[in-house]
């Protein structure tokens, strides 16, 4: 479902999955400059209490970005608070929701941000604070 500010009630939620790759880690690391080893490389994460690579949690809280504006086209992104709650993993596939708390001034929505992986643990959790469009142009819908 599509949102504007004017439709968009408290409770409402839409959704966002991928199933994260080792090629979407790699290029991760390539355009964000965090090639911290325990995405990157595997003997040394072999090494660690996860027992092998994790992905950036900056990439699983994108995914919830995508949900947004997924949901809200031409939205406005304002802020977002982010607890990591577990650890994700190459080949998980990572569901983002967001749902909608509290309808703001100024068009502005507070939502709850959520990621889950295949076996349903939340693996991050938030709110964020985005700005939706007052209307959809018609070429986005």
């Amino acid at each position: 479902m599509v949102y504007t500010y004017e439709n968009l009630r408290v409770g409402d939620s839409n959704a966002f999955e991928k199933t994260i790759t080792d090629a979407d880690v790699l290029l991760f690391s390539a355009v964000s400059g965090d090639n911290n080893p325990m995405h990157t490389n595997e003997e040394f994460a072999k090494k660690s209490k996860f027992g092998q690579r994790i992905v950036h949690g900056a990439l699983t809280s994108g995914l919830i970005s995508t949900a947004l504006t997924r949901t809200f086209p031409t939205s406005i992104y304002i802020s977002q608070y982010t607890e990591f709650c577990a650890p994700v993993y190459i080949g998980d596939t990572i569901r983002s929701v967001v749902t909608c708390l509290e309808k703001m001034e100024k068009g502005r929505v507070r939502m709850k941000t959520e990621c889950f992986n295949q076996k349903g643990t939340l693996v991050l959790t938030g709110e964020a604070v985005t700005r939706l469009a007052r209307e959809i142009p018609p070429e986005l819908m």
